[in-house]
Protein backbone atom coordinates (compact mmCIF):
# COMPACT_ATOMS: atom_id res chain seq x y z
CA UNK A 1 0.00 0.00 0.00
CA UNK A 2 1.42 3.09 -0.94
CA UNK A 3 1.81 6.66 1.46
CA UNK A 4 -1.09 7.86 0.09
CA UNK A 5 -3.78 5.05 0.06
CA UNK A 6 -6.06 4.76 3.27
CA UNK A 7 -7.91 1.93 3.69
CA UNK A 8 -11.63 3.23 4.97
CA UNK A 9 -15.03 0.78 6.52
CA UNK A 10 -18.03 0.79 5.10
CA UNK A 11 -19.23 3.55 7.62
CA UNK A 12 -17.38 6.29 9.20
CA UNK A 13 -17.30 9.46 11.02
CA UNK A 14 -15.95 12.69 10.18
CA UNK A 15 -13.75 12.81 13.30
CA UNK A 16 -12.38 9.46 12.44
CA UNK A 17 -11.90 10.62 8.67
CA UNK A 18 -9.67 13.48 9.78
CA UNK A 19 -7.94 11.30 11.86
CA UNK A 20 -7.17 8.52 9.33
CA UNK A 21 -5.74 11.42 6.69
CA UNK A 22 -4.27 13.07 9.81
CA UNK A 23 -5.79 16.03 9.23
CA UNK A 24 -8.12 18.91 10.81
CA UNK A 25 -11.95 17.95 11.06
CA UNK A 26 -12.69 21.21 10.37
CA UNK A 27 -10.90 20.69 6.75
CA UNK A 28 -12.71 17.98 6.25
CA UNK A 29 -16.18 19.23 7.32
CA UNK A 30 -15.18 22.29 4.45
CA UNK A 31 -14.66 19.33 1.79
CA UNK A 32 -18.03 18.32 2.51
CA UNK A 33 -19.77 21.50 2.58
CA UNK A 34 -18.09 22.04 -1.05
CA UNK A 35 -19.67 19.44 -1.94
CA UNK A 36 -23.31 19.66 -0.74
CA UNK A 37 -23.22 17.59 2.50
CA UNK A 38 -23.94 19.28 5.69
CA UNK A 39 -21.80 17.09 8.36
CA UNK A 40 -20.92 17.78 12.30
CA UNK A 41 -17.91 15.99 13.36
CA UNK A 42 -19.64 12.99 15.07
CA UNK A 43 -21.86 11.80 12.04
CA UNK A 44 -21.09 9.13 9.89
CA UNK A 45 -20.68 9.32 6.36
CA UNK A 46 -20.38 6.33 3.73
CA UNK A 47 -17.09 4.83 2.11
CA UNK A 48 -18.35 6.87 -1.28
CA UNK A 49 -18.91 10.08 0.34
CA UNK A 50 -15.09 9.34 2.34
CA UNK A 51 -13.60 8.44 -0.93
CA UNK A 52 -14.60 11.48 -2.72
CA UNK A 53 -13.28 13.87 0.63
CA UNK A 54 -9.93 11.80 0.61
CA UNK A 55 -9.08 12.66 -3.05
CA UNK A 56 -9.64 16.23 -2.40
CA UNK A 57 -7.31 15.91 0.03
CA UNK A 58 -4.56 13.87 -1.63
CA UNK A 59 -5.45 10.40 -0.54
CA UNK A 60 -6.90 7.14 -2.59
CA UNK A 61 -9.24 5.30 -0.94
CA UNK A 62 -9.31 1.71 -0.81
CA UNK A 63 -11.74 -0.77 1.31
CA UNK A 64 -10.85 -1.78 4.65
CA UNK A 65 -9.82 -5.59 5.09
CA UNK A 66 -7.99 -4.81 8.51
CA UNK A 67 -9.46 -2.11 10.73
CA UNK A 68 -6.50 0.24 11.10
CA UNK A 69 -6.19 4.23 12.58
CA UNK A 70 -4.03 6.62 11.98
CA UNK A 71 -0.51 6.14 14.18
CA UNK A 72 -0.17 9.45 16.46
CA UNK A 73 3.22 10.37 16.64
CA UNK A 74 4.86 10.40 20.15
CA UNK A 75 6.22 13.88 20.96
CA UNK A 76 6.95 13.52 24.89
CA UNK A 77 6.01 10.74 27.58
CA UNK A 78 2.65 10.16 28.77
CA UNK A 79 1.43 12.45 31.99
CA UNK A 80 0.69 9.81 34.54
CA UNK A 81 -2.75 11.20 35.34
CA UNK A 82 -3.31 10.13 31.68
CA UNK A 83 -2.26 6.91 31.93
CA UNK A 84 -4.01 6.28 35.50
CA UNK A 85 -7.49 7.33 33.83
CA UNK A 86 -6.19 4.30 30.91
CA UNK A 87 -6.15 1.76 33.17
CA UNK A 88 -10.05 2.21 34.70
CA UNK A 89 -12.78 0.59 33.14
CA UNK A 90 -13.52 1.42 29.88
CA UNK A 91 -17.53 1.24 30.17
CA UNK A 92 -17.38 3.09 32.95
CA UNK A 93 -15.40 6.33 31.94
CA UNK A 94 -17.72 9.44 30.11
CA UNK A 95 -17.02 12.54 28.89
CA UNK A 96 -15.37 15.24 30.79
CA UNK A 97 -15.53 18.70 30.50
CA UNK A 98 -11.79 19.72 28.42
CA UNK A 99 -9.48 21.12 30.09
CA UNK A 100 -7.66 24.01 27.85
CA UNK A 101 -4.00 25.62 29.23
CA UNK A 102 -3.09 29.09 28.38
CA UNK A 103 0.46 29.43 26.60
CA UNK A 104 2.03 32.03 24.85
CA UNK A 105 5.04 34.61 24.94
CA UNK A 106 4.97 37.89 27.40
CA UNK A 107 2.42 40.54 26.78
CA UNK A 108 0.75 38.81 23.91
CA UNK A 109 -2.57 39.23 25.59
CA UNK A 110 -2.96 35.32 27.47
CA UNK A 111 -4.57 36.78 30.31
CA UNK A 112 -6.10 39.33 28.67
CA UNK A 113 -7.95 36.63 26.92
CA UNK A 114 -9.09 34.85 29.05
CA UNK A 115 -10.52 38.19 31.30
CA UNK A 116 -12.44 38.27 27.66
CA UNK A 117 -13.60 34.74 27.83
CA UNK A 118 -14.47 34.99 31.23
CA UNK A 119 -16.09 38.71 31.43
CA UNK A 120 -13.86 39.22 34.75
CA UNK A 121 -10.94 41.23 35.11
CA UNK A 122 -8.30 39.11 36.62
CA UNK A 123 -5.33 40.83 34.74
CA UNK A 124 -5.49 44.53 35.89
CA UNK A 125 -4.37 42.93 39.74
CA UNK A 126 -1.73 41.04 38.41
CA UNK A 127 1.62 42.79 39.64
CA UNK A 128 3.52 44.45 36.77
CA UNK A 129 0.23 43.29 34.44
CA UNK A 130 2.20 39.91 34.35
CA UNK A 131 0.49 36.28 35.72
CA UNK A 132 2.76 35.19 38.79
CA UNK A 133 0.94 32.11 39.14
CA UNK A 134 -1.28 29.33 37.83
CA UNK A 135 -5.18 30.58 37.93
CA UNK A 136 -7.72 27.76 37.16
CA UNK A 137 -11.37 28.65 35.94
CA UNK A 138 -14.06 27.39 34.62
CA UNK A 139 -16.86 28.75 32.22
CA UNK A 140 -19.57 27.53 30.07
CA UNK A 141 -20.62 27.65 26.36
CA UNK A 142 -23.32 26.39 24.11
CA UNK A 143 -24.31 24.34 27.44
CA UNK A 144 -20.84 22.78 27.81
CA UNK A 145 -17.98 23.62 30.84
CA UNK A 146 -14.56 24.52 30.01
CA UNK A 147 -11.32 24.64 32.33
CA UNK A 148 -9.24 26.88 31.30
CA UNK A 149 -5.10 27.20 32.96
CA UNK A 150 -4.02 30.66 32.97
CA UNK A 151 0.17 30.03 32.47
CA UNK A 152 2.91 32.52 33.35
CA UNK A 153 4.69 33.92 30.26
CA UNK A 154 7.92 35.65 31.82
CA UNK A 155 10.99 33.67 30.66
CA UNK A 156 11.52 32.86 34.82
CA UNK A 157 7.95 30.94 34.70
CA UNK A 158 8.96 27.95 32.60
CA UNK A 159 8.69 25.34 35.57
CA UNK A 160 4.88 26.52 35.47
CA UNK A 161 4.78 26.42 31.88
CA UNK A 162 5.44 22.83 31.85
CA UNK A 163 3.04 21.97 34.81
CA UNK A 164 0.26 23.61 32.30
CA UNK A 165 0.84 21.92 29.27
CA UNK A 166 1.18 18.63 31.18
CA UNK A 167 -2.53 19.08 32.74
CA UNK A 168 -3.92 19.71 29.50
CA UNK A 169 -6.07 18.26 27.52
CA UNK A 170 -5.89 21.22 24.41
CA UNK A 171 -3.42 24.34 24.30
CA UNK A 172 -4.55 27.57 23.33
CA UNK A 173 -1.07 29.40 22.20
CA UNK A 174 -1.68 33.59 22.10
CA UNK A 175 0.35 34.67 19.43
CA UNK A 176 0.53 38.65 18.69
CA UNK A 177 -0.49 39.59 15.52
CA UNK A 178 2.09 42.15 15.30
CA UNK A 179 4.94 40.42 17.21
CA UNK A 180 4.72 37.11 15.63
CA UNK A 181 6.30 34.25 17.36
CA UNK A 182 8.90 34.89 19.89
CA UNK A 183 11.31 32.71 22.10
CA UNK A 184 8.18 32.07 24.70
CA UNK A 185 6.13 30.96 21.96
CA UNK A 186 8.50 27.84 20.65
CA UNK A 187 9.12 26.95 24.08
CA UNK A 188 5.28 26.79 24.24
CA UNK A 189 4.96 24.71 21.29
CA UNK A 190 7.86 22.23 22.53
CA UNK A 191 5.89 22.16 26.02
CA UNK A 192 2.57 21.20 23.75
CA UNK A 193 4.46 18.36 22.21
CA UNK A 194 6.08 17.25 25.42
CA UNK A 195 2.97 16.70 26.43
CA UNK A 196 1.10 15.31 23.49
CA UNK A 197 -1.61 17.51 23.34
CA UNK A 198 -3.40 19.26 20.38
CA UNK A 199 -2.64 23.07 19.75
CA UNK A 200 -4.92 25.66 19.04
CA UNK A 201 -3.70 29.46 17.58
CA UNK A 202 -5.29 32.09 18.90
CA UNK A 203 -3.92 35.04 16.74
CA UNK A 204 -3.94 38.02 19.34
CA UNK A 205 -4.30 41.95 18.98
CA UNK A 206 -5.85 41.70 15.02
CA UNK A 207 -6.82 45.00 15.47
CA UNK A 208 -3.64 46.71 15.38
CA UNK A 209 -2.52 48.16 12.47
CA UNK A 210 0.77 46.95 12.23
CA UNK A 211 -0.76 43.49 12.33
CA UNK A 212 0.37 41.34 9.95
CA UNK A 213 -1.73 37.50 10.12
CA UNK A 214 -0.05 36.08 7.07
CA UNK A 215 3.21 36.46 8.27
CA UNK A 216 2.88 35.08 11.73
CA UNK A 217 1.19 31.84 9.56
CA UNK A 218 3.86 31.26 7.72
CA UNK A 219 6.42 31.92 11.09
CA UNK A 220 3.74 29.17 12.40
CA UNK A 221 4.12 26.88 9.57
CA UNK A 222 7.68 27.39 10.21
CA UNK A 223 7.87 25.74 13.28
CA UNK A 224 5.28 22.80 12.57
CA UNK A 225 1.76 24.71 12.98
CA UNK A 226 0.68 24.75 9.29
CA UNK A 227 -2.96 26.71 9.79
CA UNK A 228 -6.12 24.38 8.65
CA UNK A 229 -6.67 27.02 5.69
CA UNK A 230 -3.41 26.41 4.44
CA UNK A 231 -4.55 22.58 4.30
CA UNK A 232 -3.12 22.05 7.88
CA UNK A 233 -4.08 20.59 11.23
CA UNK A 234 -4.08 23.71 13.62
CA UNK A 235 -6.42 26.03 13.94
CA UNK A 236 -5.71 29.64 13.88
CA UNK A 237 -8.52 31.88 15.24
CA UNK A 238 -7.95 35.44 14.05
CA UNK A 239 -8.75 37.51 18.01
CA UNK A 240 -8.75 40.89 19.44
CA UNK A 241 -8.67 40.22 23.24
CA UNK A 242 -9.41 44.19 23.91
CA UNK A 243 -12.19 44.74 21.59
CA UNK A 244 -13.45 41.49 22.33
CA UNK A 245 -13.76 39.91 19.15
CA UNK A 246 -12.89 36.41 18.28
CA UNK A 247 -14.44 35.19 21.37
CA UNK A 248 -17.11 33.13 20.03
CA UNK A 249 -14.52 31.40 16.81
CA UNK A 250 -12.00 30.30 20.10
CA UNK A 251 -14.99 28.62 22.17
CA UNK A 252 -15.91 26.92 18.92
CA UNK A 253 -12.65 25.46 17.85
CA UNK A 254 -12.23 24.44 21.67
CA UNK A 255 -15.47 22.63 21.62
CA UNK A 256 -14.84 21.37 17.85
CA UNK A 257 -11.12 20.24 18.68
CA UNK A 258 -12.96 18.67 22.16
CA UNK A 259 -14.82 16.49 19.82
CA UNK A 260 -12.15 14.87 17.62
CA UNK A 261 -10.89 13.53 21.23
CA UNK A 262 -11.50 11.26 23.97
CA UNK A 263 -11.34 12.97 26.69
CA UNK A 264 -12.81 10.82 29.29
CA UNK A 265 -13.18 10.32 33.05
CA UNK A 266 -14.60 7.85 35.91
CA UNK A 267 -16.59 10.06 37.87
CA UNK A 268 -17.07 6.83 40.63
CA UNK A 269 -13.38 5.47 40.07
CA UNK A 270 -10.00 6.33 42.07
CA UNK A 271 -9.77 9.80 42.74
CA UNK A 272 -6.83 11.58 41.55
CA UNK A 273 -5.34 14.30 39.60
CA UNK A 274 -2.28 17.26 39.45
CA UNK A 275 -1.64 19.81 41.87
CA UNK A 276 -1.77 23.57 40.32
CA UNK A 277 -0.25 25.47 42.67
CA UNK A 278 0.24 25.37 46.73
CA UNK A 279 1.39 27.97 49.25
CA UNK A 280 1.21 28.49 52.62
CA UNK A 281 -1.45 31.24 54.19
CA UNK A 282 -0.96 32.51 57.66
CA UNK A 283 -4.45 32.42 59.09
CA UNK A 284 -5.21 29.39 57.04
CA UNK A 285 -2.20 27.15 56.62
CA UNK A 286 -1.58 25.12 53.73
CA UNK A 287 -3.68 25.75 50.22
CA UNK A 288 -3.56 23.86 47.55
CA UNK A 289 -5.17 24.07 43.92
CA UNK A 290 -6.34 20.71 42.66
CA UNK A 291 -7.33 19.46 39.21
CA UNK A 292 -9.70 16.62 39.64
CA UNK A 293 -9.28 14.61 36.69
CA UNK A 294 -10.91 11.23 37.60
CA UNK A 295 -13.10 10.21 40.27
CA UNK A 296 -15.25 12.92 42.59
CA UNK A 297 -13.16 14.56 45.31
CA UNK A 298 -15.05 14.88 48.62
CA UNK A 299 -14.61 17.25 51.89
CA UNK A 300 -13.27 14.46 54.01
CA UNK A 301 -11.12 12.73 51.83
CA UNK A 302 -7.25 11.75 52.96
CA UNK A 303 -5.33 12.80 49.87
CA UNK A 304 -1.55 12.18 49.37
CA UNK A 305 1.03 14.16 46.57
CA UNK A 306 4.95 13.57 46.77
CA UNK A 307 5.98 13.60 50.34
CA UNK A 308 2.99 15.05 52.11
CA UNK A 309 -0.88 14.34 53.32
CA UNK A 310 -3.63 14.98 55.03
CA UNK A 311 -7.38 15.52 55.51
CA UNK A 312 -9.44 17.79 53.22
CA UNK A 313 -10.95 20.30 55.70
CA UNK A 314 -12.61 22.11 53.22
CA UNK A 315 -12.84 22.99 49.60
CA UNK A 316 -13.23 26.42 47.53
CA UNK A 317 -13.99 26.66 43.84
CA UNK A 318 -12.73 28.96 41.81
CA UNK A 319 -15.31 31.52 42.30
CA UNK A 320 -14.12 30.69 46.21
CA UNK A 321 -17.77 29.52 47.09
CA UNK A 322 -17.49 26.33 49.49
CA UNK A 323 -17.92 23.07 48.05
CA UNK A 324 -18.59 20.04 48.92
CA UNK A 325 -17.47 17.73 45.67
CA UNK A 326 -15.59 18.15 42.79
CA UNK A 327 -15.83 16.07 39.69
CA UNK A 328 -13.14 15.46 36.67
CA UNK A 329 -11.54 18.55 35.20
CA UNK A 330 -12.82 20.56 38.21
CA UNK A 331 -10.38 23.30 39.53
CA UNK A 332 -10.89 23.17 43.52
CA UNK A 333 -8.92 24.87 46.30
CA UNK A 334 -8.53 22.53 49.52
CA UNK A 335 -7.21 22.88 52.81
CA UNK A 336 -5.60 20.15 54.96
CA UNK A 337 -2.64 19.62 53.47
CA UNK A 338 0.08 18.83 56.70
CA UNK A 339 2.86 20.21 54.45
CA UNK A 340 3.07 22.16 50.95
CA UNK A 341 2.86 19.54 48.38
CA UNK A 342 4.71 20.00 45.04
CA UNK A 343 3.36 21.69 42.17
CA UNK A 344 3.33 19.60 39.21
CA UNK A 345 2.48 16.36 41.44
CA UNK A 346 -0.09 13.68 40.70
CA UNK A 347 -2.27 13.81 44.19
CA UNK A 348 -4.57 10.50 45.02
CA UNK A 349 -7.20 9.79 47.81
CA UNK A 350 -6.22 6.91 49.81
CA UNK A 351 -8.67 5.23 52.74
CA UNK A 352 -7.47 7.44 55.39
CA UNK A 353 -4.28 8.94 57.36
CA UNK A 354 -3.27 5.73 58.54
CA UNK A 355 -2.65 4.37 55.16
CA UNK A 356 -1.16 8.12 53.89
CA UNK A 357 1.43 7.36 56.66
CA UNK A 358 2.35 4.41 56.02
CA UNK A 359 2.97 5.11 51.90
CA UNK A 360 4.72 7.95 52.94
CA UNK A 361 7.06 5.88 55.21
CA UNK A 362 7.61 3.27 52.42
CA UNK A 363 8.42 6.25 49.65
CA UNK A 364 10.97 7.64 52.50
CA UNK A 365 12.45 4.07 53.48
CA UNK A 366 12.88 3.54 49.17
CA UNK A 367 14.52 7.38 49.22
CA UNK A 368 16.99 6.63 51.82
CA UNK A 369 18.13 2.94 50.58
CA UNK A 370 17.99 4.46 46.39
CA UNK A 371 19.52 7.65 47.49
CA UNK A 372 21.79 7.98 44.04
CA UNK A 373 19.23 6.71 41.40
CA UNK A 374 17.91 9.09 38.87
CA UNK A 375 15.43 8.62 36.34
CA UNK A 376 16.74 11.09 33.86
CA UNK A 377 18.11 10.16 30.56
CA UNK A 378 21.61 10.48 30.16
CA UNK A 379 23.48 9.47 26.57
CA UNK A 380 25.24 6.82 28.59
CA UNK A 381 22.30 4.84 29.66
CA UNK A 382 20.41 5.68 26.63
CA UNK A 383 21.87 2.06 24.65
CA UNK A 384 20.83 0.25 27.44
CA UNK A 385 17.95 1.40 27.25
CA UNK A 386 17.31 1.01 24.13
CA UNK A 387 18.28 -2.68 24.36
CA UNK A 388 15.39 -2.92 26.78
CA UNK A 389 13.26 -1.84 24.97
CA UNK A 390 12.11 1.03 27.39
CA UNK A 391 12.54 4.13 24.86
CA UNK A 392 12.56 4.21 21.01
CA UNK A 393 13.62 8.33 20.93
CA UNK A 394 16.53 10.75 22.13
CA UNK A 395 14.50 13.81 23.19
CA UNK A 396 16.79 16.51 22.58
CA UNK A 397 17.09 20.62 23.56
CA UNK A 398 19.56 22.32 21.47
CA UNK A 399 20.99 25.34 22.40
CA UNK A 400 23.54 27.65 20.05
CA UNK A 401 25.23 30.67 19.56
CA UNK A 402 23.96 32.23 16.32
CA UNK A 403 20.38 31.42 14.25
CA UNK A 404 22.70 30.31 11.23
CA UNK A 405 23.47 27.45 13.13
CA UNK A 406 20.49 26.30 13.97
CA UNK A 407 19.21 24.47 10.98
CA UNK A 408 22.39 22.71 9.42
CA UNK A 409 22.71 21.20 13.73
CA UNK A 410 19.16 19.99 13.86
CA UNK A 411 19.28 18.43 9.85
CA UNK A 412 22.78 16.86 11.00
CA UNK A 413 20.86 15.21 14.13
CA UNK A 414 17.35 14.52 12.59
CA UNK A 415 19.93 12.25 10.23
CA UNK A 416 20.95 9.91 13.02
CA UNK A 417 17.65 8.79 13.37
CA UNK A 418 18.13 4.85 12.50
CA UNK A 419 14.96 2.30 12.16
CA UNK A 420 12.62 2.26 14.77
CA UNK A 421 14.87 4.33 16.97
CA UNK A 422 13.92 8.52 16.36
CA UNK A 423 15.70 11.62 17.15
CA UNK A 424 13.30 14.31 18.42
CA UNK A 425 14.11 17.74 18.98
CA UNK A 426 11.84 19.08 21.32
CA UNK A 427 13.29 22.53 21.18
CA UNK A 428 16.15 24.55 19.11
CA UNK A 429 17.15 28.15 19.75
CA UNK A 430 20.15 30.73 20.55
CA UNK A 431 21.31 31.71 23.78
CA UNK A 432 23.34 30.70 26.43
CA UNK A 433 21.80 27.60 28.67
CA UNK A 434 19.80 29.36 31.34
CA UNK A 435 17.31 27.87 33.82
CA UNK A 436 14.19 27.98 31.58
CA UNK A 437 15.99 25.37 29.67
CA UNK A 438 16.79 23.03 32.13
CA UNK A 439 13.33 23.04 33.45
CA UNK A 440 12.10 22.18 29.61
CA UNK A 441 14.64 19.04 29.76
CA UNK A 442 13.37 18.48 32.93
CA UNK A 443 9.57 18.23 32.37
CA UNK A 444 9.94 16.41 28.77
CA UNK A 445 13.23 14.10 30.25
CA UNK A 446 15.37 15.46 27.18
CA UNK A 447 19.10 15.96 27.12
CA UNK A 448 20.79 19.55 26.76
CA UNK A 449 23.34 19.99 24.31
CA UNK A 450 25.20 23.27 23.55
CA UNK A 451 27.02 24.29 20.51
CA UNK A 452 29.45 27.47 21.32
CA UNK A 453 27.41 28.88 24.25
CA UNK A 454 28.04 28.31 28.32
CA UNK A 455 25.71 27.62 30.84
CA UNK A 456 25.07 30.28 34.12
CA UNK A 457 25.47 29.13 37.40
CA UNK A 458 21.96 28.76 38.34
CA UNK A 459 21.67 26.18 35.28
CA UNK A 460 24.29 24.36 36.42
CA UNK A 461 23.01 23.90 39.77
CA UNK A 462 19.24 23.59 38.76
CA UNK A 463 20.86 20.53 36.13
CA UNK A 464 22.67 18.94 39.03
CA UNK A 465 19.46 19.21 41.31
CA UNK A 466 17.16 17.50 38.63
CA UNK A 467 19.64 14.99 37.41
CA UNK A 468 19.74 16.95 33.87
CA UNK A 469 22.56 15.81 31.47
CA UNK A 470 24.16 18.80 29.80
CA UNK A 471 26.97 18.47 27.15
CA UNK A 472 28.82 21.66 25.50
CA UNK A 473 30.36 21.47 22.56
CA UNK A 474 32.92 24.04 20.36
CA UNK A 475 32.83 21.89 17.02
CA UNK A 476 29.73 20.65 15.81
CA UNK A 477 31.19 17.14 14.31
CA UNK A 478 32.19 16.09 17.81
CA UNK A 479 28.43 16.63 19.22
CA UNK A 480 27.24 14.92 15.88
CA UNK A 481 29.63 11.84 16.45
CA UNK A 482 28.60 11.73 19.99
CA UNK A 483 24.86 11.41 19.51
CA UNK A 484 25.65 8.72 16.82
CA UNK A 485 27.97 6.77 19.34
CA UNK A 486 25.03 7.07 21.77
CA UNK A 487 23.04 5.28 19.53
CA UNK A 488 25.41 2.41 18.58
CA UNK A 489 25.98 2.65 22.30
CA UNK A 490 29.78 3.45 21.83
CA UNK A 491 29.92 6.71 23.23
CA UNK A 492 33.12 7.19 26.19
CA UNK A 493 31.47 7.76 29.74
CA UNK A 494 29.93 11.66 30.40
CA UNK A 495 31.98 13.44 33.12
CA UNK A 496 30.78 15.67 34.97
CA UNK A 497 31.57 19.02 36.96
CA UNK A 498 32.79 19.09 40.68
CA UNK A 499 33.37 22.48 42.37
CA UNK A 500 36.34 23.45 44.16
CA UNK A 501 36.47 26.94 45.54
CA UNK A 502 35.80 30.23 44.40
CA UNK A 503 37.69 33.49 44.78
CA UNK A 504 36.24 37.06 44.42
CA UNK A 505 38.55 39.68 42.51
CA UNK A 506 40.08 42.70 44.80
CA UNK A 507 42.60 44.17 42.43
CA UNK A 508 43.86 44.01 39.27
CA UNK A 509 47.39 44.66 38.45
CA UNK A 510 49.15 45.43 35.03
CA UNK A 511 52.57 44.54 34.78
CA UNK A 512 54.57 44.54 31.83
CA UNK A 513 56.04 41.62 30.12
CA UNK A 514 53.80 39.53 32.72
CA UNK A 515 49.86 40.21 31.44
CA UNK A 516 47.41 40.83 34.42
CA UNK A 517 47.56 39.65 37.90
CA UNK A 518 44.13 39.56 39.87
CA UNK A 519 44.25 40.17 43.30
CA UNK A 520 42.04 37.74 45.10
CA UNK A 521 40.73 36.69 48.63
CA UNK A 522 39.24 32.83 48.37
CA UNK A 523 35.41 33.21 49.68
CA UNK A 524 34.76 29.47 49.23
CA UNK A 525 37.02 25.93 49.61
CA UNK A 526 39.80 26.19 47.87
CA UNK A 527 41.75 27.52 45.06
CA UNK A 528 44.38 24.57 43.57
CA UNK A 529 46.69 25.18 40.15
CA UNK A 530 45.68 22.22 38.59
CA UNK A 531 42.67 22.60 38.66
CA UNK A 532 40.02 24.26 36.01
CA UNK A 533 39.18 27.58 36.36
CA UNK A 534 36.38 30.11 35.71
CA UNK A 535 35.84 33.81 35.72
CA UNK A 536 32.61 34.93 35.65
CA UNK A 537 30.86 38.65 35.71
CA UNK A 538 27.47 39.52 35.93
CA UNK A 539 26.29 36.20 36.55
CA UNK A 540 28.16 35.32 32.65
CA UNK A 541 31.04 33.43 32.19
CA UNK A 542 33.58 35.28 30.05
CA UNK A 543 36.64 32.93 30.16
CA UNK A 544 36.95 29.11 31.27
CA UNK A 545 40.39 27.40 31.00
CA UNK A 546 43.13 27.30 33.03
CA UNK A 547 45.65 28.97 35.80
CA UNK A 548 48.81 30.15 34.88
CA UNK A 549 50.18 31.13 37.96
CA UNK A 550 49.44 31.04 41.43
CA UNK A 551 50.87 33.24 44.20
CA UNK A 552 50.66 33.42 48.22
CA UNK A 553 52.49 36.58 49.35
CA UNK A 554 54.82 36.69 46.25
CA UNK A 555 55.48 32.79 46.32
CA UNK A 556 54.37 30.13 44.13
CA UNK A 557 52.14 27.76 45.51
CA UNK A 558 49.56 24.97 44.64
CA UNK A 559 46.51 26.16 46.84
CA UNK A 560 45.27 28.36 48.36
CA UNK A 561 42.68 28.30 50.90
CA UNK A 562 39.59 29.70 52.09
CA UNK A 563 40.09 33.02 53.84
CA UNK A 564 43.58 33.79 52.14
CA UNK A 565 44.40 36.59 49.56
CA UNK A 566 46.62 35.17 46.43
CA UNK A 567 47.25 36.53 43.18
CA UNK A 568 45.92 34.64 39.69
CA UNK A 569 46.57 35.16 36.82
CA UNK A 570 44.77 33.51 33.52
CA UNK A 571 46.69 31.34 30.47
CA UNK A 572 45.60 33.41 27.69
CA UNK A 573 43.41 36.02 29.25
CA UNK A 574 43.67 39.34 30.93
CA UNK A 575 40.32 41.11 30.64
CA UNK A 576 39.84 40.89 34.32
CA UNK A 577 37.84 43.45 36.44
CA UNK A 578 37.51 44.28 39.98
CA UNK A 579 34.60 42.19 40.97
CA UNK A 580 35.13 39.42 38.82
CA UNK A 581 34.02 35.92 40.59
CA UNK A 582 36.90 32.98 39.70
CA UNK A 583 35.42 29.54 40.01
CA UNK A 584 37.60 26.57 40.26
CA UNK A 585 36.41 23.38 39.53
CA UNK A 586 37.83 19.27 38.61
CA UNK A 587 36.72 17.32 35.96
CA UNK A 588 35.69 13.95 36.84
CA UNK A 589 34.05 10.71 34.82
CA UNK A 590 30.47 9.43 35.85
CA UNK A 591 30.35 6.25 33.92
Amino acid sequence: MSEKQIEFPVQITVRDLAQRMDTSPIQVIKVLMSNGVMANINQQIDYDTAAIVASELGFEAIPESVKESAAVEDQGNIPLWRELIDSEDPAKLIKRPPVVTILGHVDHGKTTLLDAIRHTNVASGEAGGITQHIGAYQVEHKGQLITFLDTPGHAAFTAMRARGAQGADIVILVVAADDGVMPQTREAIAHAKAARVPIIVALNKIDRPDANPDFVKRQLAENGLVPDEWDGSTIVVPVSAKQKKGLEDILEAILLVNDSLSIRANPQGKVFGTVIEAQVDKARGVIATLLVQNGTLHTGNTVIAGDTCGKIRAMFDFTGKAARTAAPSTPIQVLGFGNVPPAGEVFRVVANEKEARAILAEKAAEKSNNPVVSTKTSLEKLYEKFQAGETRELPLILKVDVQGSVEPIVNSLNDLSQGDIKINIIHAETGNISESDVMLASASHAILLGFNVTTDQAARNLAEQEGISIRLYEIIYRMIEDIEKALKGMLEPETREIPVGQAQVRQVFKINKVGTIAGCRVISGELRRNAKIRLVRNGNTVFDGEISSLKHEKEDVREVRQGFECGVSLKGYNDIVEGDILENYVIEKTG
